[in-house]
């Protein structure tokens, strides 16, 4: 069985005896491969590190996260971009809208969104999209990128059917995560309505930490819970959530 967790910041883990002991918990779980999105220009270097420590199994993104949108974005986001020569990255992520925090900078988090669209378009990479009290807003952006090139995963949804079916009609992925086990969180409802062959698996570790260890720090090895829920949901097995989950991945990311 092999399980893609399409979203992890495992990297924020940096002694190398704990980070190690994660992923050995990955593996057991087989879960053996892990797309990396930094958010800043500070932790470029630690996604870069993860990847290096484990070529095989840790995969990068780039972007600038619209909650890293502030005073000087642009000069950061050229950094970010900077990084990336000599590297070989998969997604340029995490980016998008985020107005749950600050209301203020939307303008400015559109801006940065569009740029790095652009950014992706030119390397003909998928986008990995953060969108937090802002799905008309993202969606009027992507409405207007729209064409051959853009792709994606929308990361962490939570949202309507009638707003899954958009993100696919789009030709986006919906990433599912530890909501999913969440009572009360409507996804139990909205995932058996919409086909298996368009959402991934992902954890946001260490945030969303899924049933049986909500409250509590989230880890990739969880993604077994993950998965197992959308198998319930489904009513299909646990190798076919991953098979189906991890080829989804692979035709997102190229790999």
């Amino acid at each position: 069985m092999l399980l893609t967790d399409t979203h992890t910041h495992l990297y924020y883990e940096t002694d190398i005896e704990k980070r190690s002991a994660l992923m050995q918990r990955c593996f057991e779980n087989g879960i053996s491969r892990l797309f990396l999105p930094n958010v800043d220009a500070a932790s470029v270097a630690e996604v870069f590190d993860l990847t290096a420590a484990y070529p095989a199994h840790c995969f990068p993104m780039l972007g600038l996260h619209p909650c890293s949108v502030k005073n000087g974005w642009e000069n950061i986001l050229a950094t970010i971009k900077n990084s990336a020569n000599g590297h070989k990255i998969y997604a340029i992520g995490e980016i998008g809208i985020d107005l749950y925090w600050d209301k203020t900078t939307l303008k400015e988090q559109v801006t940065a969104f569009k740029q790095q669209i652009a950014w992706a378009k030119s390397l003909k990479l998928p986008i990995v999209i953060h969108c937090r009290e802002a799905f008309n807003e993202v969606f009027e952006v992507l409405e207007g990128e729209r064409d051959d090139d853009l792709r994606g995963i929308f990361h962490c949804f939570t949202g309507t059917l009638e707003q899954a079916r958009k993100v696919i009609e789009l030709g986006f992925y919906l990433g599912i995560g530890g909501v999913v086990t969440y009572k009360n969180a409507g996804l139990d409802k909205i995932l058996p309505q919409i086909d298996v062959s368009h959402i991934v698996l992902e954890t946001d570790s260490p945030y969303l930490t899924p049933v049986p260890y909500r409250g509590k720090p989230n880890e990739s090895s969880y993604l077994i819970y993950v998965a197992q829920k959308v198998a319930e949901l489904y009513q299909i097995s646990l190798e076919q959530v991953a098979d189906i989950t991890t080829a989804n991945s692979k035709q997102v990311f190229g790999i």
